[in-house]
């Protein structure tokens, strides 16, 4: 049997994945069992932040490995420390708790943000609300987060205590608030999995000042928004609030598996020992690795993001069937005349992979990608979206 066929047999049927099997590549350009080469415009779903094979990225992950792979948390590790402290420099939070993935960061921030509700107003005070059209994982609790029916359907009973508002509704975000017990408002500014649909300004803003009048926490969701993608280091940073809780994963590990909750001034002091932990998390090797990223994602980097998102909807914006671009940095949705399933398989024909969010298409390219690589790929998303 082939890759395919294995993977057919004896893999759980959760992916409708495309015919092809990915075996190497190098930067943005990636290769399949028959030589064939794509420009990738998926980065892994936000995760490949250098592109494949990043030779600074490598050196960091070989240099750890041959020193500790792993260890328990019931001991110190430097990248571990080093990466913390990076974080909380360059966020201005406090402290930070390593999981390994999305969902477990945003676990984690809603146990901080229930039990710094109950130790301040009471154990009644456990609701976190959520924005409609939000994704925050597929735990069973991080689902009951998410505001989309679509994810609940097979899984109930979810993990109560979540309340859904409308996004950019300051009356309705207001009105839950005040009718259920809250401890916390958890957010994305830009709603990926809902369809790259950023958040406007002044709802965020109004969203912050209903928070500090209502004494609840605000919870910034970054899984896939953060980590440079934005064209800031996170993309809440593009609208001028101070959360408390930030989280994070995706793009910070560059490729090896890193959740990351970010805790400021009042959740610093939340978590005492034995309250939480996970095996993983922290692993030296995965902050190493997050240690190369983050360390390298400056204001030249930015600038360059900023540039390249400008670059893309300048081409795009307008096209021949292009009805519309959403998104923030390099993390763009594309509503397009055709069904957006047609223009994916047509552009994975001509060399380059693109992704879905609900009916758009969606790019999540390596925030490095070259410019040459950038035109060639936005040269064939334009003729693959043109009716």
């Amino acid at each position: 049997m082939n890759i395919q066929e294995l993977d057919h047999k004896y893999i759980a049927s959760t992916y409708a994945r495309f015919p092809v099997t990915l075996v190497r590549g190098k930067g943005s350009v990636l290769e399949d069992d028959a030589g064939k080469e794509y420009i990738d415009l998926t980065s892994g779903i936000a995760v490949n932040t250098f592109g494949i094979a990043d030779d600074e990225w490598l050196e960091a992950v070989k240099a750890q490995l041959y020193k500790l792979q792993h260890t328990s948390n019931l001991y110190y590790t430097e990248p571990c420390a080093r990466l913390a402290r990076l974080l909380c420099e360059r966020t201005g939070m406090k402290k930070v708790f390593f999981s390994n993935s999305g969902a477990e960061a945003n676990e984690c921030a809603i146990k901080v943000a229930r039990k710094y509700a109950a130790d301040k107003k009471g154990e009644e005070y456990f609701n976190i609300i959520t924005l409609t059209g939000s994704f925050h994982g597929r735990t069973i609790t991080t689902l009951a987060a998410t505001g989309q029916d679509s994810f609940h359907a097979d899984f109930r009973p979810l993990t109560p205590g979540f309340i859904y508002a409308e996004a950019d509704n300051l009356d309705d975000l207001y009105s839950k608030i005040r009718a259920n017990k809250a401890a916390a408002v958890m957010f994305e500014v830009v709603q990926g999995e809902g369809g790259v649909n950023p958040l406007p300004k002044e709802f965020v803003k109004g969203m912050e000042k209903i928070a500090e009048e209502e004494d609840i926490l605000l919870i910034a969701d970054e899984v896939q928004i953060g980590n440079g993608r934005s064209g800031m280091l996170y993309g809440y940073m593009n609208y001028g609030i101070k959360p408390d809780i930030v989280t994070t994963a995706k793009g910070l590990g560059g490729g090896l598996p890193i959740g990351a909750t970010l805790l400021g001034e009042k959740t610093a002091g939340v978590l005492t020992p034995g309250l939480h932990g996970s095996t993983f998390g922290g692993n030296p090797v995965c902050c190493a690795a997050a240690l190369s990223i983050l360390s390298r994602i400056d204001e030249k980097l930015l600038q360059e993001v900023r540039h390249k998102s400008q670059y893309i909807v300048g081409r795009l914006d307008g096209a021949p069937g292009i009805r519309k671009i959403t998104g923030l940095g390099l993390m763009l949705g594309i509503e397009t005349e055709k069904d957006s399933s047609a223009v994916i398989s047509e552009c994975l024909e001509k060399g380059v992979l693109v992704l879905k969010a609900k009916d758009k298409v969606r790019l999540l390219p390596p925030l490095n990608i070259s410019m040459e690589e950038l035109e060639k790929a936005v040269a064939v998303l334009k003729e693959a979206c043109a009716v």
